[in-house]
């Protein structure tokens, strides 16, 4: 494989789109943003398109766009839109967030999805599907399988992208029993695995943006699978904690995990999968009792060579899903002490016991042990409470590559054509 060769990365988020270009070393040599300009944008196909024209005329302004050899595209886990046989859309997408209001629906879901299907659930992307055939539509697709389309001119999608609509990533097809849903299985797009070559860049599409005529399309993923890969992480018992207003613990994995009573389930990534739950505790609790300000002050005050003393479960109000599936599970902050400090520093300490259980259960549920961790989001930058949750967890922390959604798309192109 030639040095020179260079990859582009392509996320499309809730308020925009970035495009990353890489080289064969993992170096980000170029990046590209657009905002949405309207309060319509996350819902409007078109307005995707043109930020992303823009997020890649920005990015291949940087470099020699000739030297591409392959792009991908990631967007939000669930977000569908109904289209005629063209692609062109028939109406406005529904959001990955934006939940069913049918319990009739639901319950027929949740009568022939086996237990382990993340189609379950209010935000379903197969319920989300059956709504969308109001409209009459030649195809259903999801977010990236829509723009990753535009480049290749095939209308398929990804096993990421794919599996809340129903998808079955260890059989590797669509089950019979969403067709006992109501969903018309015609509607369904074809499912390459995530990181495979799709097809040649359209020749229209190679001109308007100056890219080689060999340039080819790789089958995409979502978001929070392609914020995984930029990290780095590539090996089973590999870990990423999102340190952000929650606790999200990813895990690579060589086998699936399937728990849903934990909210648990399994994505096949790269010939491997990734599995992971998420905490209702997390930064949210300390900027509840702590301004940004207060806390920075105080962290620096921190050993994060010695325990706190307390036996906390810092939650804001009752209920948990993951490593404890309790929905009345009680907030545990008491006794608190007199002094802010020691407070701070239980909750440090008692989110770090729920990171560290959080990997115990994925274990005890087939995981592999975590042997090296990563950190995202804004608790990542605290190196008080990465010493202390280094301590508690017992792993070699190693740097993010990247926290870039994009980036990790970049590494996914690459993938496809080594």
């Amino acid at each position: 494989m030639a040095q020179n060769d260079l990859y582009l990365g392509i996320d499309l988020g809730t308020s925009g789109a970035r495009a990353v270009v890489i080289d064969d070393d993992s170096t980000c040599l170029a990046v590209g943003t657009a905002r949405y300009n309207s309060i319509k944008a996350p819902r409007d196909p078109a307005l995707w398109w043109q930020a992303v024209q823009t997020a890649l005329d920005q990015a291949l302004a940087q470099v020699d766009a000739r030297r591409v050899r392959a792009l991908a595209v990631d967007g939000t886990s669930g977000t569908m839109l109904a289209t005629d046989d063209a692609g062109k859309p028939l109406a406005e997408a529904r959001m990955y967030n934006d939940p069913c209001t049918d319990p009739a629906l639901l319950h027929t879901i949740a009568t022939h999805a086996p237990a382990t299907s993340a189609a379950h659930g209010a935000t379903s992307g197969l319920a989300r599907l059956i709504g969308l055939m109001q409209h009459r539509p030649a195809r259903v697709l999801h977010q990236a399988d829509w723009i990753s389309g535009q480049f290749s001119g095939r209308w398929i999608s990804d096993e990421n992208n794919a599996l809340k609509t129903g998808y079955d990533p260890v059989a590797a097809h669509w089950p019979e029993w969403i067709a006992r849903t109501g969903a018309d299985m015609a509607l369904l797009p074809d499912v390459p695995p995530a990181g495979e070559v799709i097809a040649p860049c359209l020749p229209g599409m190679a001109h308007r943006f100056g890219l080689p005529l060999e340039a080819v399309v790789v089958s995409g993923t979502t978001d929070g699978c392609a914020s995984f890969l930029a990290t780095g992480a590539d090996r089973p018992g590999d870990g990423v904690t999102a340190l952000g207003s929650t606790l999200t613990l990813k895990l690579l994995s060589d086998r699936p995990v399937f728990a849903p009573e934990f909210g648990i389930y399994s994505h096949r990534i790269l010939g491997q999968w990734l599995a992971g739950g998420a905490s209702n505790s997390g930064g949210g609790v300390l900027l509840h009792y702590f301004t940004p300000e207060r806390l920075a002050a105080l962290t620096a005050l921190i050993d994060p060579e010695t325990d706190s003393g307390c036996d906390f479960y810092p939650l804001l109000r009752p209920g948990e899903r993951f490593p404890i599936a309790d929905p009345a599970l009680p907030p545990r902050m008491s006794p608190r002490p007199d002094d802010d400090l020691p407070f701070l520093h239980g909750l440090f300490d008692g989110i770090a016991a729920i990171e560290a259980l959080g990997y115990q259960r994925l274990r005890e549920l087939g995981a592999p042990a975590l042997t090296r961790l990563r950190s995202v989001g804004g608790g990542a930058a605290n190196p008080v409470w990465t010493r202390l949750r280094e301590r508690r967890l017992g792993v070699t922390m190693a740097p993010a590559l990247s926290t870039d959604a994009a980036f990790g798309t970049a590494l996914l192109a690459r993938h496809g054509v080594s």
